[in-house]
């Protein structure tokens, strides 16, 4: 039998524990808030790609690859969204329960901290490299220090990357079924 003393503790303790755990639930209209960002995403799309439609016959084919790789640009930030909101709600906030769902992201049944970080990296680099691809294609116009300045911190953007993996792979990783 518990002593009357310690059940006020314990009462405290299990309350205390309630509010800490239920704080996950403050993320939600972080989230909501990114699914606005993809709407705007979708709506650039849609305006960048009536530009490459309707100027077919009229823009070199400079100007095709630079609103291509805008396009490719904006899909890969719209799918790092994905991302970032399905595998942060997932991680953080509330499971999903998709198991079974024939739509059930592949990545998101090993989903945790350290797979996101190393997720993100990764689509990071990818819109980085786009960025810079743009960059080179479009290089007569632009000065030696941006080419430099845009090189260097996609490499910076690399090297994170491979420090992230690094350190992610150095962790004790639990077993696997």
């Amino acid at each position: 039998m518990k002593s009357e003393i310690t059940q006020p503790i314990e009462a405290r303790g299990k309350f205390l524990t309630n509010i800490l755990f239920g704080s996950r639930w403050l993320q939600v209209p972080l989230y909501l808030g990114l699914i606005a960002a993809q709407v705007v995403y979708v709506f650039h799309f849609m305006i960048e790609l009536e530009h490459l439609v309707v100027g077919t016959f009229t823009l070199s084919e400079e100007a095709i690859m630079l609103i291509v790789l805008g396009l490719i640009d904006v899909v890969m930030i719209s799918n790092l969204l994905i991302m970032v909101i399905v595998g942060g709600y997932e991680t953080f906030v509330s499971r999903l329960n998709l198991e079974g769902h024939p739509d059930e992201p592949e990545w998101l049944s090993h989903v945790n901290a350290n797979v996101l970080k190393v997720k993100l990296a990764t689509a990071i680099i990818g819109i980085s490299s786009i960025h810079l691809l743009k960059t080179f294609i479009n290089a007569p116009n632009l000065t030696d220090k941006v080419l430099l300045w845009q090189t260097v911190i996609h490499m910076t953007f690399v090297v994170s990357a491979i420090s992230i993996a690094f350190i992610d792979r150095l962790m004790p990783h639990p077993a696997r079924h």
